[in-house]
C-alpha cells in the first residue's frame, strides 16, 4: 500500500496515476472520509478537553460544598456523545483502511504512460523466429498426437483448463523445472525455497492478491486458506513484520510451485490448449533489498529470466508496461515474451516487477540501515523464471518437426536422461 500520510497532501499526483492506470479507485470518497474522521477527531478532542475541565469543577464544588448533579449529568451526557464519536471515527477508519489496501501503487518516472497493452514499449529482442520449410502446427496437435498431452482427460479430472501430462510431456515438464532451479541457484545466486501450496488471507493481503483480486483466486471453504496463485505470495512474505539487518540485504530467493488462479475475467481467452491454465507450474524469483538498489536489481532480474530462453535458444522479446498495462502493485515491470511459431507472434512467458515498499508496507517488513538510522520499508521484486507450462509450449512449437517430432534442446537434455527427440 501507499503511504498514506503522502497520499493525503498529494491528493493531485495520485489523481493523476489513478487516470494513467485507468483505475477506478474512489479517491473523492477517500478524502471525503479522511476530511469527516479528522473532523471527528478535533471534535472529539474538544469534548474530552470539556469533560476533563467538568470533572476538575465538579471537584472544587463538592469541596465547597454544592450541588453538582446537573454538572455530573452534563459530564455524563459529554462521555455518550465522546463514545458515540468514537465508535464513528472507528467505522470511518475501517473504511478508510479497506479502501487503502485497494489504492494501487505510484509508477516509477521510468514507465512509459499508456492506455493498455498496445502502448506497451519494446525494449530488446533476442533470437531469430525460424523459418520453417511445412506448416507449423500449435502444440495441443503436437501434444495430443505425441500421446504426451491429455486434454480430454484433463476435463474429466477437473474441468476446462486442466491438462494432464504424461510420458515425454510430464517428463520435460520436470526437467524444465530443475534446468531452471540450478539456473538460478547455481549461477544467479538465489536460495531455492520450498513454499506452503496453502497460505492465509494475511499472507495474501501482503503481497496485494487481496482483497482486490479475490475473485481470481481459489479458496478452502472451511478454513481460512487460500491456493497460491504464484510462489511470490509466500516467498515476499517470508519476512513479514520483521526488521532485517542492512546486512542481511538484499535476500535473493527461488521456488518451484503448482500455482492455481481461476482467472474469472479472462473467460474465453486461449481456450484451446494449456497457454492459459487454472493450474500451471512455475518458477519464481523474488529479492529484498534496500531501496537505492531496486532498479540495477530489476534489471538483473529481468536478465536471469531471460538467460533460461537464451540458454534454450528460443527467440524472446523484452517490453516494459505502459501506465494502463502495468498490474495492481508494482512500480515497473519487465514482460518476456516468447516466439509462438504456429501464432505467428510473441507471448508472455515472465513478468519481472519492481514493487517498491508497496507490499513492504502492506506486510510491515522492514530494514534497519547500517548507519543506524530509522528503519526504513524494504524494496520487493518478484518475476517468473519462468513459467513452465508455458516455456514447454515455446519448446515444443520451436523445436517441432515435419513428422511431429519434437527435438529437446541441448541445453535440457541432461535434465530428461539424454533424451534428444520426443516421437511416437
Amino acid at each position: 500500500m501507499l503511504d498514506m500520510k503522502w497520499v493525503r497532501d498529494h491528493y493531485d499526483e495520485v489523481a493523476e496515476m489513478l487516470a494513467a492506470r485507468n483505475n477506478a479507485f474512489p479517491l473523492d470518497r477517500y478524502k471525503e472520509l479522511d476530511e469527516e474522521r479528522r473532523r471527528t477527531l478535533l471534535r472529539v478532542e474538544a469534548l474530552k478537553e470539556k469533560r476533563n475541565s467538568g470533572s476538575k469543577e465538579v471537584a472544587t464544588k463538592k469541596k465547597a460544598g454544592e450541588d453538582t448533579t446537573a454538572l455530573q449529568n452534563e459530564i455524563r451526557a459529554l462521555g455518550e456523545e465522546i463514545k458515540e464519536l468514537d465508535d464513528k471515527s472507528a467505522g470511518i477508519q475501517n473504511e478508510l483502511d479497506e479502501l487503502a489496501l485497494k489504492l494501487p501503487n505510484m509508477p516509477h518516472s521510468s514507465v512509459p504512460k499508456g492506455k493498455d497493452e498496445h502502448d506497451n514499449v519494446e525494449v530488446r529482442r533476442w533470437g531469430e523466429p525460424r523459418k520453417f520449410d511445412f506448416e507449423p502446427k500449435p502444440h495441443w496437435e503436437l501434444g495430443e498426437a505425441l500421446g504426451i498431452m491429455d486434454f480430454e482427460r484433463g476435463v474429466k479430472l477437473a474441468e476446462s483448463r486442466f491438462t494432464v501430462l504424461k510420458g515425454a510431456g510430464a517428463r520435460l515438464e520436470r526437467g524444465l523445472m530443475n534446468f531452471m532451479l540450478d539456473l538460478h541457484t547455481t549461477q544467479h545466486g538465489f536460495t531455492e525455497v520450498e513454499t506452503p501450496a496453502l497460505v492465509n488471507t494475511k499472507t495474501m493481503t501482503g503481497t496485494g492478491q487481496l482483497p482486490k483480486f479475490a475473485e481470481d483466486l481459489y479458496r478452502c471453504a472451511n478454513d481460512d486458506l487460500w491456493l497460491i496463485p504464484t510462489a511470490e505470495v509466500p516467498l515476499t512474505n517470508l519476512h513479514s513484520g520483521e526488521t532485517l539487518k542492512e546486512s542481511e540485504l538484499p535476500k535473493y530467493f527461488c521456488a518451484y510451485t503448482n500455482c492455481f488462479r481461476r482467472e474469472a475475467g479472462s473467460y474465453g481467452r486461449d481456450m484451446r490448449g494449456m497457454l492459459r491454465q487454472h493450474q500451471f507450474d512455475k518458477v519464481e524469483m523474488v529479492k529484498l533489498c534496500v531501496p537505492e538498489k531496486s532498479y540495477d536489481e530489476l534489471e538483473h532480474m529481468t536478465h536471469c529470466a531471460e538467460r533460461v530462453l537464451q540458454l534454450l535458444e528460443i527467440p524472446y522479446r523484452v517490453i516494459v508496461l505502459c501506465t494502463g498495462d502495468m498490474g495492481f502493485g508494482a512500480a515497473k515491470t519487465y514482460d518476456i515474451e516468447v516466439w509462438l511459431p504456429w501464432q505467428n507472434t510473441y507471448r508472455e512467458i515472465s513478468s519481472c516487477s519492481n514493487c517498491g515498499d508497496f507490499q513492504a508496507r502492506r506486510m510491515g517488513m522492514k530494514y534497519k540501515p547500517a548507519d543506524g538510522g530509522k528503519a526504513r520499508f524494504v524494496h520487493t521484486l518478484n518475476g517468473s523464471g519462468l513459467a513452465i507450462g508455458r516455456t514447454l509450449i515455446a519448446v515444443m512449437e520451436n523445436y517441432q518437426n515435419e513428422d511431429g517430432s519434437i527435438t529437446v534442446p541441448e541445453a535440457l537434455r541432461p535434465y530428461v536422461g539424454g533424451m534428444e527427440k520426443v516421437t511416437l
